[in-house]
């Protein structure tokens, strides 16, 4: 049941130890992930907390006293705490794996249960409320999502730990929770104790039964207000025929006040149970209406409080609060041991099975009559049965010898104390007594086990790879340090072979990005990046890497790479004026290849075999790239023609028109504006030559 969504945490490694492997879902507080212990090699579920308690010291130093505190609770119905960190960027809550479902999809999928479905899948969640109360641990948050199905039929709460740190912690100004479960006490800030969870129990048994939970609003504050001012309803009223006593239980576990509900789980267990063994078939297969829905999920709640929370809920809505119901008349006291000693109802997986198996049968509106085979077996031993009570005497004829009676008392009485002496010795000193784990991190195999024996356990060693304990030294145990457990469970060491090593991957020749997917999928880090110039190979593209592909490594290991700039980019020279030649050395002297243009062109200035001009003419360009020169063929020779005795004005014009500087001298005033001589004159001189002119 795992929910394909894009996350950021999906294909990291947390605390370099658990690889996230996909988002199983998300709740009010967290998100949970399925993560892999590359340490011990198992999966887990990876609870991270939303960055809003994640950064709170307060809350982060409650939750890991609160976290140890439910580790040490060891229970077949329990979700297990197994580690509790805070790698400087993610707090978290490592949490056993239960691959399956929870009892809300239960509800959802096939609504409102027959009664003997209902009491299987109740009985071990207050069992296991039962053990967490009696540890001292109240969870505060028992709602249909934090009941865990495995595919294998365990049935198991979750969440023991972080509900309690985040109430303690949010004590003081709002109450967190979810709404549709909250007891009263919760609601108006009270104190909470195991009867609080009690009432969430009983909530969920009347969700169960009916299909729905007894109060509903628009907004959480109503559903709040109907918790302290209403009474929850029997869910007869919306299951007819539904036998008295499971009305009685829900009414029970949801009363108001908390000293008319069973005091703990192990007090409403004994009640559940003798309620279960003592209903019949036809009220057990109960089936409810096929109208009633299925119960929709309740999301947490943040309900802001006051110094008097009971002033806000009847101003909210204006209602008061009605008396109080006491116990129902059958309810015993809690320490009263209602369960009877006679063959006990299934449990365990064969018991979810069988329930299971009865809930998949088509609806009916009456109990399914029995068939004729049935019919016929029962009437056999209901005949079979009087004809041993009519054989049976009703006085025995032989009174016996009294003597006889005493010694045999006697030996009885003798092999119950021996029994007695013997559970005694068994459960006090022998292999059923208590002993805390002891620490055997960082030890040796030999030591590890000699502590273990000391404390009175047998061990098994299982080989893990480890990136921080050196080979052949104890990891850790299972169960962990600190634990207390009977002496006759077996403890298993957990030994390292250190790190374990995998080749990287092969990473030159594609792109950086590329290479940051291919460290990340091989759970390796990226190490420094560094550029260089290539003239073969692209921007862009990794040229090395170090270590080399191939190299065993641990996971984590930075490798550095070296990118490719590309070729380096060179200058063009200035080569203009330059002999040609000349210009061409330069050229080829910066990388560079030149390129003599085919045409020469005249100029005025560069002289004859001279470069003119070049392309580019500045810029860079990468090796070998080509500069294009232009030769000059010097000044253009021009004719020039005999302006003598004609007018300055219109030879200065013609002179000009034919590419020549003018320059006039002018004798006695050029009072005539007659040209008397010109120099140079008939011949040809370079385009742009003086000519000059003297008038008179």
């Amino acid at each position: 049941m795992q929910e394909k969504v894009s996350d950021r945490l999906v294909g990291t490694l947390v605390d370099n130890r658990y690889a996230v492997r996909s988002k199983l879902a998300r709740g009010g507080m967290s998100t949970v992930y399925l993560a892999t212990d590359l340490r011990l090699e198992r999966d887990v579920a990876l609870k991270v907390l939303h960055p809003h308690l994640a950064t709170d010291e307060t809350f982060l130093d409650r939750l890991g006293r609160e976290a140890k505190a439910a580790a040490k609770l060891s229970h077949p119905h329990v979700v297990g705490v197994l580690d509790q960190g805070n790698d400087g960027v993610t707090a978290y809550l490592v949490m056993e794996y239960i691959k399956g479902h929870t009892l809300r999809d239960v509800i959802r999928s096939k609504g409102a249960l027959p009664p003997r479905l209902a009491l299987a899948l109740i009985d071990p969640v207050v069992e296991g409320l039962g053990e967490a109360h009696a540890a001292g641990l109240i969870h505060r948050d028992v709602k249909p999502e934090n009941v865990l199905i495995a595919d294998d039929g365990r049935i198991k709460i979750g969440d023991f730990g972080l509900a309690r740190a985040v109430t303690t912690s949010t004590s003081t100004g709002a109450l967190i929770g979810t709404v549709g479960y909250l007891s009263p006490e919760l609601v108006l800030g009270k104190t909470a104790d195991a009867r609080s969870d009690i009432y969430s129990v009983g909530i969920m048994l009347y969700e169960m039964l009916t299909g729905k939970q007894p109060y509903d609003g628009e907004v959480p504050i109503q559903v709040a207000y109907q918790h302290v001012h209403k009474t929850v309803g029997p869910p007869s009223d919306l299951v007819p025929g539904l036998a008295a006593e499971m009305d009685e239980l829900v009414q029970w576990c949801t009363a108001n006040d908390p000293e008319n509900r069973p005091v703990d789980g192990h007090a409403l267990l004994q009640e559940l149970r003798h309620i279960r063994t003592n209903l019949t078939n036809s009220e057990l297969d109960l089936r409810p209406p096929a109208a009633l829905p299925a119960g929709q999920p309740n999301a947490t709640e943040i309900i802001a409080r006051t110094n008097n929370p009971t002033a806000v809920l009847s101003s909210s809505l204006g209602r008061p609060r009605p008396q109080q119901p006491s116990r129902p008349p059958h309810a015993p006291p809690p320490h009263h041991a209602l369960y009877p000693p006679d063959e006990p109802y299934p449990s365990g997986p064969q018991q979810i099975q069988y329930e299971q198996n009865f809930a998949d049968q088509p609806e009916a509106a009456e109990p399914l009559p029995l068939s004729k085979r049935a019919q016929r077996k029962l009437d056999r031993e209901d005949e079979k049965a009087r004809s041993r009570a009519a054989a049976t005497p009703v006085r025995n004829l032989r009174e016996g010898n009294p003597r006889r009676r005493g010694i045999l008392w006697i030996v009885a009485l003798i092999i119950i104390a021996l029994l007695a002496t013997g559970a005694g010795w068994f459960f006090g000193t022998g292999p059923g007594a208590s002993a805390t784990i002891p620490t055997v991190a960082n030890k040796t195999v030999a030591q590890a086990q000699q502590l273990l024996s000391q404390a009175g356990f047998q061990s098994r060693t299982n080989d893990v790879f480890d990136d921080d304990v050196s080979p052949g030294l104890v990891v850790g145990s299972e169960p962990a340090a600190g634990t207390e457990v009977r002496k006759f469970q077996p403890v298993a060491l957990f030994v390292s072979k250190g790190p374990q090593l995998y080749e990287l991957p092969t990473l030159t020749g594609g792109t950086l990005d590329q290479a940051k997917v291919a460290l990340n999928q091989a759970r390796m880090a990226l190490g420094n990046v560094t550029e260089r110039f290539d003239e073969a190979v692209a921007a862009g593209v990794v040229l090395a890497q170090d270590p080399p592909a191939g190299t065993p490594a641990r996971h984590g290991t930075p490798v550095n790479l070296v990118v490719s700039k590309g070729p380096q980019p060179i200058p063009v020279p200035s080569v203009v004026g330059l002999g040609e030649n000349e210009a061409v050395d330069a050229i080829e002297a910066a990388g560079l290849t030149a390129k003599v243009a085919k045409d020469q062109v005249f100029d005025r200035k560069i002289p004859e075999g001279s470069v003119v001009s070049q392309a580019p003419a500045n810029g860079t360009l990468t090796k070998g790239g080509t500069v294009t020169l232009t030769i000059s063929k010097g000044p253009k020779m021009v004719p020039v023609p005999n302006f003598v005795g004609k007018q300055a004005a219109d030879a200065e014009r013609e002179l000009r028109k034919l590419g020549f500087d003018v320059k006039i001298n002018n004798f006695l005033g050029g009072f005539f504006g007659t040209v008397r001589t010109q120099d140079p004159v008939d011949t040809e001189v370079p385009e742009g030559s003086v000519i000059t002119l003297t008038v008179v």
